[in-house]
């Protein structure tokens, strides 16, 4: 992989996809300080002089409030890194041959001898058919979701509606991936349509850019999605680094992707030791290249070690966290490991991918377009290994931290407590109205409750944790008695989204994910393996600093030591964690506490300074 390319690349591709985006937001009379008014009139609705379909109204309406929610700015950062993101997902699954129809959707198919493919010029007339996208030439072979076969054809035969024609089959191509990948690619019937950039088939398009500047051989293997990631958010690291950093760049002044060689150390080291501890006659060592045989011991010490290793393991009961995964590097290596130890044990290869995603890897972030890039990077893995991973509506369990702030605790629980009709009970009775258990045992009051009903104090308390979770990610800790309740929670959230009316389905949904992040941090992980964010107290928010000094006295001074603090817990007996850090934590006084603290609830298995 020539990585000076993507460095070159992924920093002006930020740029312009942000420039790209403002210039489409104009377009519709949104820019910075000024917003144009929207006026209905029959069929159409006038932005500024101009007339659009009535369709635009409440895509205009939403993303308008998006900005006065984030501001101008950060939704235009956010929308880039949106369109940003899906292209570039495309471009490697084409590559792969991963789309279900066979074409090539952002560049022409491969010429013949092997050279890449010409773009078509600004005019967007392409230099010959071999110029256009390969999907664009054969638009009425396609089939996708929701994609109108007349007006493709209409349009196809309509020389001058080349690019609108293309829109339409991009915009379909995204929705077709949204079931597989709703982390994604969300259905574009919402703002994000309004932004994706205009003119992509000109030669100096944002698609031609992606082409044409990084070479398909490049693509081969999903690493270069955390690079990518890693470059696209560099000069913004530059912009915030050095200086107290807000909660929003948190992100930008935190995130290093981590090299390879790292990586495999870290995981062999852990996941691969935690295996070998048990068998280790395991073939698995000899596909380990820095895994690190552990040192002789005295008879003392192994008498310990047999009583604290399992006689056997079940791959399925096997657990990895990461705390802090960016863009997956970490989870991606992990996955290989699972995939030898589940081949290792006899299971059918078409399973292995499906457990995998299912029972072993977990991730936390607190950077929504980085989780994405995760969670992506897991499903590109699994569909190498099963061409079939799509159509099982597996997710993997990446999560994006989000936060409660908006959110009224009161309103949510009312909403869970509300009785729940089932389809059988008669369509007279109403939803607000007590259900009897003869009438409808499994969904009464008393049995979808905890102890009758949702604690009000429960969700208040679940809400307050999260109000700046994307402050503190990893950081939160779920109390054992909130923790102990959790289960109940996630039922009855799933019977009222099931079962409730419109306005309970809502609240619960609202709920969901912040119900999903906490069962992630309440539990307890097999190993837990990181490169943790770096910042030093002098340059955190006063929110995060607060948290360091009450909750992580032991690391206060450094994000990095703030997560080893939280990891510790993270990890069930006897598991393995595994960090990357500087290597500073061992000798200055500043750490005297960490060190104490780590000694006192692990031993040190391998060590390596990477100056």
């Amino acid at each position: 992989m020539d990585r000076s390319k993507l460095k070159t690349y992924a920093p002006k591709a930020r740029r312009d996809f942000i420039r790209a985006v403002t210039d489409r937001a104009a377009v519709h009379g949104l820019t910075e300080g000024k917003v144009e008014p929207v006026a209905e009139k029959g069929d159409v609705a006038i932005i500024g002089g101009k007339a659009y379909p009535l369709s635009v109204v409440a895509k205009r309406r939403a993303l308008e409030d998006r900005i006065k929610r984030q501001g101008f700015g950060q939704t235009m950062e956010a929308m880039a890194y949106t369109w940003f993101n899906r292209l570039v997902a495309i471009r490697f699954m084409e590559l792969h041959g991963y789309l279900d129809h066979g074409y090539r959707v952002l560049s022409a198919s491969p010429s013949g001898n092997g050279q890449p493919p010409k773009f078509p010029s600004p005019t967007g007339r392409g230099q010959g058919e071999g110029g256009l996208p390969e999907i664009l030439l054969h638009a009425e072979h396609v089939d996708l979701p929701g994609l109108d076969k007349n007006k493709v054809i209409e349009l196809k035969l309509d020389a001058t509606k080349e690019n609108e024609l293309y829109r339409i089959l991009l915009i379909a191509q995204c929705n077709a991936l949204h079931s597989a990948m709703p982390f994604l690619f969300e259905r574009i019937d919402d703002e994000t349509e309004l932004l994706l950039p205009g003119n992509l088939l000109h030669s100096d398009s944002l698609i031609r850019q992606l082409v044409n500047e990084i070479d398909e051989a490049d693509w081969q293997e999903v690493e270069i999605i955390g690079w990518l990631y890693q470059f696209y958010i560099s000069e913004k690291k530059d912009e915030v680094i050095g200086s107290v950093v807000k909660s929003e760049d948190l992100p930008a002044a935190t995130q290093l992707f981590t090299p390879n060689w790292i990586v495999k150390y870290l995981v062999q080291n852990s996941l691969g030791q935690r295996w070998l501890a048990t068998y280790p006659n395991s073939p698995l060592q000899q596909q380990m290249e820095y895994y690190i045989e552990p040192a002789e011991q005295t008879p003392e010490v192994q008498a310990q070690l047999k009583a604290t290793t399992p006689e056997s393991l079940n791959p399925e009961e096997i657990t990895l966290l990461d705390p802090a995964c960016g863009s997956g590097h970490i989870l991606v290596e992990a996955y290989d490991i699972f995939k030898e130890i589940y081949q290792e044990r006899g299971y059918r290869a078409k399973d292995i991918p499906r457990l995998i995603l299912e029972k072993n890897l977990f991730g936390l972030e607190i950077d929504d377009r980085a989780a994405q890039l995760a969670a992506f990077a897991l499903m590109m893995k699994a569909r190498a290994d099963d061409r079939r991973i799509f159509d099982l509506g597996l997710q993997p369990h990446v999560v994006a931290i989000q936060e409660s702030k908006g959110l009224d605790a009161k309103e949510i629980t009312d909403a869970l407590n509300t009785p729940i009709l089932a389809e059988k009970v008669p369509p007279s009775e109403h939803l607000f109205e007590e259900i009897a258990d003869e009438k409808s045992p499994l969904l009464s009051r008393r049995n979808l409750s905890i102890q009758g009903s949702i604690p009000h104090a429960a969700i208040a308390h679940l809400l307050n944790l999260f109000e700046s979770g994307k402050a503190f990610g990893a950081l939160i800790q779920v109390p054992s008695p909130l923790a102990a309740i959790l289960p109940g929670i996630v039922r009855r959230i799933e019977d009222v989204i099931a079962h409730g009316g419109m306005l309970e389905k809502a609240a619960a949904g609202r709920l969901k994910p912040l119900v999903r992040q906490a069962v992630h941090l309440s539990q307890h992980y097999c190993c837990v393996v990181t490169n943790p964010p770096y910042c030093g107290s002098r340059y955190m928010n006063r929110e995060l600093s607060n948290v360091g000094r009450s909750n992580f006295k032991a690391g206060c001074a450094d994000m990095f030591a703030m997560f080893i603090q939280r990891s510790i817990p993270l990890v069930e007996p006897h598991g393995h964690l595994g960090i990357v850090c500087p290597f500073v934590w061992m000798f200055i006084a500043t750490y005297e506490r960490l060190r104490q603290l780590l000694l006192s609830h692990g031993t040190f298995q391998s060590m390596v300074r990477l100056e």
